[in-house]
């Protein structure tokens, strides 16, 4: 054997083809979804109703997966064939800020309604993702919140917590 077949045995046998993982999960995830609406009893026959958001996910997820598909085909992963080791860690501040985001939420979602809860929610992650704007990042979580909350409450009549806020 060779010194370059060698290093190919070495590296292993693999195709580089293992990021299709994502593309599989995500495919799942969205026939999940249809399953879901599929069994959905809808008792209301509003347009576009409560099944209209879950196909738009569905319909995005099926083409996310197939582009991703067809990308990672077309341009194989060239480190899973290397011999190549990166270390890796975990940032667990950032891990923290996002857990911490998410229990604030589940708890104070009722106390402070949907716009507060999850533009606090919001703001968590912008932090973990060590964001240095605060000022930039509070507007637009408020903003998103806010849009949310009306797109789910007022055109989906959708009811979602209002909380502290349900009085103005």
């Amino acid at each position: 054997m060779t010194t370059q077949a060698h290093e190919s045995a070495a590296a292993g046998s693999g195709t580089g083809r293992g990021a299709l993982v994502v593309p599989g999960i995500l495919a799942v995830a969205s026939t999940l979804v249809v399953i879901g609406n599929l069994m959905m009893d809808v008792q209301s026959s509003d347009t576009p109703g409560p099944t209209f958001f879950p196909w738009l996910l569905a319909i995005a997820g099926y083409a996310l997966a197939a582009a991703l598909a067809v990308h990672y085909v077309r341009n194989p992963d060239e480190l899973a064939r290397s011999e190549r080791r990166f270390r890796t860690y975990t940032d667990w501040v950032s891990v923290g800020w996002i857990v911490g985001g998410i229990v604030a939420f589940a708890v104070l979602l009722n106390v402070l309604g949907w716009i507060l809860a999850a533009a606090l929610l919001f703001w968590c992650v912008t932090r973990a993702f060590a964001s240095k704007r605060p000022l930039f990042d509070i507007s637009a979580a408020l903003l998103m919140s806010s849009f949310v909350f009306l797109v789910f409450g007022v055109l989906l009549d959708v009811p979602l917590p209002s909380g502290i806020l349900g009085g103005l």
